[in-house]
This record gives structure tokens, sequence and C-alpha cells, in this order.
């Protein structure tokens, strides 16, 4: 009987990092028969260290990064960091790092791994560093089908992408989901009357300052936010806005709120306003659990979005930063409940049919096998 492939995923905690829960999805749910998976971060402490520890898999507190300068002693100092790891002889290493560092798949492979993937969850680029961190890769997980042709498109790299969505527990998010904040009857909102909602940190690219403008435009429609603070002056743009916009008796920004299945459940309309000069999306989590939970969806025509919305089919795609046309949709969605009825349905489908857990746990599964194919790996 073959062993399970061990398998290490890395990320920086599960303190501030935002994919911690992501990753996770994936880890809790791998084959057991197939893969013996671990842990890593650099510092304990966070939300999910719980998740793990209950799992009864190997957590391990180490630096799995070193800086990269100087060159000339980068390969002993990799070295002596590799050391912690061989004992748990792992196979494949799948990094959930951020950033452009191309130290890690050296301590990889100097610990014994026969393959490094990682996987590419924002638009960020620009550097050498994301250069010869994907040359090091022998796999890479791509969050959209923008990446291929703006980072990927030179030295062969492209033939190491693999597009895999994320994907989300669509038993947890859900039309069935009930009401249970009662947000309606706290904030006094009429029980009739139509709802927009966004979930996403209050910071600028994010562009909470556009759905605003866009709200102000579309008279009787209310609006709800969550999402953590992350930058106060622009919390307090907002509520300078909302009041010289004359809105602020049917515009809400309620900070973090911990269920957001429920969240989703008092809204009709859901918006992710993400604007171009501020940030691309990766692969926006927020936006497929809305559209799971059976919201009528608008977003921004950026990478990531346009990828998950079919525009005029399970959702609505709006040009960035174009308040009249954001306002528009709005007002579409406001004012034809069937259309609404009609695009949560399709949104729901769209989500079962491409986006759910399962599928992403199932395309990460293949890309492991895939790239420890042609190692020689015996336990294959």
């Amino acid at each position: 009987m073959q062993r399970p492939i061990p398998i290490l995923f890395t990320i920086t905690n599960f303190i501030t990092s935002g994919s911690g829960q992501v990753m996770m999805n994936i880890v809790s749910r791998l084959d057991r028969t197939l893969f013996a998976p671990a842990v890593c971060v650099f510092k304990k402490g966070g939300r999910l260290d719980r998740v793990v520890e209950e799992m009864g898999i190997p957590f391990i507190e180490a630096p799995f990064t070193i800086p990269a300068k100087p060159y000339l002693s980068l390969y002993q100092r990799s070295k002596h960091a590799s050391e912690i790891f061989r004992p748990y002889k792992f196979a494949l290493w799948h990094s959930w790092h951020y950033i452009d560092d191309y130290t890690e798949p050296i301590i990889a492979k100097l610990s014994g791994a026969k393959a490094w993937v990682f996987t590419k969850k924002n638009m960020s680029w620009g550097s050498n560093g994301w250069l010869v961190r994907s040359l090091l890769a022998d796999r890479i997980g791509v969050d959209n089908t923008d990446m291929n042709a703006e980072f990927f498109n030179r030295f062969n790299l492209a033939k190491k992408t693999r597009y895999i969505p994320h994907g989300i527990p669509t038993d947890q998010f859900s039309p069935l989901i009930e009401p249970k904040l009662a947000l309606r009857e706290k904030l006094g909102i009429p029980a009739d009357a139509v709802v927009v909602g966004c979930v996403a940190n209050l910071t600028e690219r994010k562009g909470h300052h556009i759905l605003l403008e866009a709200v102000a435009k579309v008279p009787n429609v209310y609006l709800l936010t969550i999402g953590k603070t992350l930058e106060k002056d622009y919390a307090l743009h907002l509520e300078e806005m909302r009041q010289s916009l004359q809105i602020e008796d049917r515009t809400f920004l309620l900070g973090h709120v911990n269920d957001v299945p429920a969240f989703l459940a008092e809204v009709d309309i859901f918006v992710l306003p993400t604007w171009n000069r501020g940030s691309r999306e990766g692969c926006p989590v927020a936006l497929v659990e809305a559209m799971s939970s059976g919201k009528a969806c608008i977003a921004t025509d950026i990478p990531g979005s346009k990828d998950i919305i079919e525009n005029e089919v399970s959702g609505l795609i709006v040009p960035a930063e174009d308040v009249e046309a954001l306002a528009i949709a709005i007002n579409r969605f406001s004012q034809n409940s069937e259309m609404r009825k009609t695009f949560s349905l399709a949104a729901r489908k769209r989500i079962l049919d491409r986006f759910s857990i399962e599928q992403e746990v199932s395309r990460y599964q293949n890309l492991y096998l895939e790239c420890l194919q042609g190692t020689g790996n015996k336990d294959l």
C-alpha cells in the first residue's frame, strides 16, 4: 500500500494573512489517502491555529524564507534554514506566501522536496523577484486568466501555470441561510426596501467611495457594508461623503462582521466596486460567496471579477471607476425584482458549476500529482 505523499503548506501566519481560510479550505479537504498535509507559519497566534491543531497534522513555526542578500552566502544560509524541514521528508511544498520571495523554493529543494508550487493570488508584479520565483517553481496556480498574458508570457512560464480559481463551501454560502442578524429591523430599514451589500475591508483600493456616489444617485435603496478598517483616513473620508451626499440615513458602514453568510442573507444586491488605479483582484472570494448565496451581483471590469461573472447572464460587469454606470446597474436591479431573481438563480448555478471548494481541491490535487510525475517519486 502506498504511503500518502507528505506536502507542506506555507503561509506567513493566520493573524494578518487574509488567504489563510482559503488555504485551510484546501488543506482540510485533501484526500488523506493520497496526501499527508502539514502547515508552516512564521508566527503562531491566529484564529486558524486551532483548526490546524485539531486536524492532528504537523504545525511548524519556523522561517521558510530568508533574506536573499548577501548572495555569496545564500546557499549556506538556505541549507541551514532547510534543516528544520528535512526530518519531515516533504515531497512537495505549496506556498501561499504573497510576496516576490525566491528563497523559499531554494530552501524547499535543499530540504529534499521534489517539487515546489505557489499560488499567484494577487496582481502585483514588476520586480525581478517575481520572475525568479516563477522560474524556480515547478507549477504555478493562477487565480485569474489575465495573469498568463501579463506575467507569465515569457521564458515558457505559461507552461507551468494552471488556472485554479478559488472555490467556496457552497453549503455554507447558500440562498437558504436565514437573515438572523436582523439588520433591517435594528437599522430601521423598511422590510420591503431594496438593500445593496458590499463585503470588503475599508481601503481605498476597494472603491467604497465610488459605491457611495453611485448609491446617492439611486433613490430609495439602502447600503450595508462590512469589513475591517485598514485605512483610518479613508474611513473618515467615507463618513464625510455620507454626510455631504446626504445619504447617512440609508447607508451604513458596519465594520467587521464574523457571520458573512448571515450578512449576505440580509441584502438583495451585492456590489464589488474595486477600481483599477487602486488594485486589481486576483480572485475575489467575496464575490464568489455572494453569488453562491444567490445574490444579484455587480462587479467592475477588472481581472478576477470578470472571470467569475458572465456579464448579463450571471451578473453585471460595469467599467471600473464609472459612477454613472454603477448607478445604472444598481437601479436596473432595484427596479425589477424578477430580474434580480433570474440573475440570483444564474449566479448560484455559476458557482455550483465552476467555483465550489470541491472543484478547487480536485484541481490542486491534480496539479500536485502532475508536478510529481516526472520526479521519480516512489510514492506515486
